[in-house]
């Protein structure tokens, strides 16, 4: 018997652990053939290749990002090979299973709930007597036709999954590819949104066998662990031990973890300050909403103090890099709560703010409870919520502009100075920034023409301007700074006007003459003028650059940037100093 387990992932560098654990729970009694794809792949290819494998048996791993994308697969699959036994498995047809045997005529079996133990009894009974009946956490199709869906299969021992991470054929792929790995199952939060909301207690794999795999997988070239439990911090000693392990033998992979901010202990935040490697750790935490009555509806238990705090001292500690997430359309949260959630949240300035929108998943209380809310979704995979009671779609739309240049401007990472004057001292609140330019970008018909890098800059410079911004010159000093510093070599050319050619042989003739005036760092390059001209970019700027880094405030006194380019440090680097410190004076060249 030929079986095959396959999925669509949402990127080519994803991978299924799903499938993984269905393979090494069922094998040798049972081979199995793992086949993953994209959902950017026609369907028609995907069946073709499953069809060349001529297989007995086709599992599908079924998740919001893939199920409208696997349906056309199967259709054709089936059409092709009527024989084939189509399996569906994963969290999209867990629940309202009747519904998807309705909607899926070609489909044979759905096996629900965790799958490895179920699965593989299926296959026994398809090479076997076909007692399907015998089989719990499976749901199957009567003699009639009618659905049948047997009684839920206890929890799954752990213990008893061989080890998913080592098989043969995965290696070549591990240094291209997000390898995921679970340390334990269950959540003990509630959340009403979420599908870990239904599961009870949490169980833990073996940390002993964790760590055997976490080394097998970085001497075969790993570089990025995602770690898909669902809180990885619940269990204090459990992940302060992972952590010690990881800092001790992560051999430059990167490792992603979500984390409960709020419960992660200050002794393990300083544990991390004190002794993670920058840049090996990134932490996911989810906020949500600050608003305390849609916390209380969706029973959600969070301490937004504690979690601000623990996120501004890993902040301030630089060692962890921090992904915070929000979601617009829970319960209560109107366009002005919303506002006040994203406010609070990005005052924290995290690396990343990822602003979603509510999804009304299967199973959940949410969608349980969706008239209540008077919510208003889209009846297929994701299930995104279009308004509710307390959120018009025209607020949706809005806050989906303000998540356009979010991505754009922020989580980018291409005007970080810019964006962080702007949202301190030129906006009312940092929402107002994200939502203003937002509405500009629309007005303007942006969202249909692509962009290159420098039209990032232009198209901030031109709402600026057009809005009558106070500080122009600075910000664009600052936008001047952020473009320079983000290549790895010289750029050719820019997007404002520079210095006259007079001026600018003036400034390096004096910064190769007395280097040690800009620094001691900036001196022992070493640089020639000629050196400077070919490595360097220079430009000044009306502020005093170098006095605004070091302490948030202006000076308006002119300053020079020097931006030097090494290919071996990667981005630029850049140094600062007065022009009444370097002895030259000249008027500034308009922008």
């Amino acid at each position: 018997m030929k079986v095959v387990v396959t999925t669509l992932n949402a990127k080519y560098i994803h991978t299924c652990l799903a499938l993984r654990y269905l393979k090494s729970f069922t094998e040798p009694e049972f081979p199995v053939t793992i086949k993953e794809y994209t959902i950017k792949d026609p369907a028609m290819s995907i069946a073709m290749d499953l069809y060349r494998e001529a297989p007995d048996v086709v599992g599908f791993s079924c998740y919001i990002w893939n199920i409208e994308e696997t349906i056309p697969v199967l259709h054709i699959l089936k059409k092709v090979k009527p024989d084939v036994k189509i399996v569906l498995g994963g969290p999209e047809v867990t629940y309202d299973v009747e519904h998807w045997f309705r909607r899926i005529p070609e489909l044979d079996f759905i096996v629900y709930g965790e799958g490895e133990e179920t699965f593989k009894e299926l296959l026994e009974e398809l090479a076997g007597e076909g007692k399907f009946r015998d089989v719990p956490g499976l749901a199957h199709r009567g003699e009639d036709g009618e659905v049948i869906i047997n009684p839920p299969r206890p929890k799954l021992d752990l213990h008893r999954i061989p080890t998913p991470y080592r098989f043969p054929e995965d290696r070549s792929h591990l240094s291209r590819r997000i390898v995921y790995m679970e340390t334990s199952r269950g959540c003990p939060f509630r959340c009403q949104f979420c599908l870990s909301s239904i599961e009870n207690g949490v169980r833990y794999f073996d940390l002993d066998r964790i760590k055997e795999d976490i080394l097998y997988l970085i001497q075969n070239g790993a570089k990025t662990i995602k770690f898909v439990d669902r809180t990885f911090n619940i269990h204090r000693t459990y992940a302060m031990e992972l952590f010690r392990f990881l800092i001790d033998h992560h051999g430059g992979c990167v490792f992603q973890f979500e984390i409960t901010a709020d419960i992660l202990r200050p002794e393990i935040v300083r544990f991390l300050n004190e002794n993670a490697p920058p840049g090996i750790f990134r932490f996911e935490i989810g906020v949500q909403s600050t608003n305390p009555l849609t916390n209380e509806l969706i029973q959600r238990r969070q301490n937004f103090d504690k979690l601000a705090r623990t996120v501004s001292n890993l902040r301030d500690g630089g060692k962890i890099v921090q992904h915070l997430d929000l979601i617009a359309g829970l319960p209560e949260e109107d366009y002005a709560s919303f506002k006040k959630t994203f406010n609070d949240v990005f005052a924290l300035e995290p690396e990343e703010l990822q602003l979603g929108f509510l999804k009304l998943l299967r199973g959940t209380g949410l969608r349980r409870e969706a008239e209540k809310h008077g919510y208003v979704y889209v009846d297929r995979a994701p299930y995104e919520v279009f308004s509710s009671r307390v959120l018009s779609f025209d607020d949706m739309i809005r806050i989906k502009r303000a998540e356009d240049i979010l991505e754009k401007y922020w989580n980018s990472h291409h005007l970080d100075e810019t964006v962080r004057f702007l949202t301190r001292h030129e906006f009312e609140t940092p929402f107002d920034f994200f939502q203003s330019f937002g509405d500009y970008w629309e007005e303007r018909g942006w969202k249909r023409i692509g962009h290159q890098l420098e039209d990032l800059f232009l198209r901030l410079r031109q709402f600026l301007r057009d809005r009558g911004t106070p500080h122009l010159p600075v910000i664009e000093g600052l936008m001047k700074y952020d473009y320079l510093t983000h290549f790895k070599h010289r750029p050719r050319s820019v997007w404002w006007e520079g210095m006259e050619k007079e001026e600018r042989h003036t400034l390096l003739r004096r910064l190769a003459a007395e280097p040690a005036t800009v620094s001691a760092d900036f001196a022992a390059l070493r640089l020639s003028e000629q050196e400077l001209s070919k490595h360097c970019r220079v430009e000044v700027l009306p502020f005093d650059f170098a006095h605004y880094r070091k302490t948030g405030s202006l000076r308006r006194e002119p300053s020079c940037l020097i931006v030097h380019y090494n290919p071996a440090e990667g981005k630029g680097r850049a140094f600062a100093v007065p022009m009444a410190q370097l002895g030259v004076h000249f008027p500034l060249t308009a922008t």
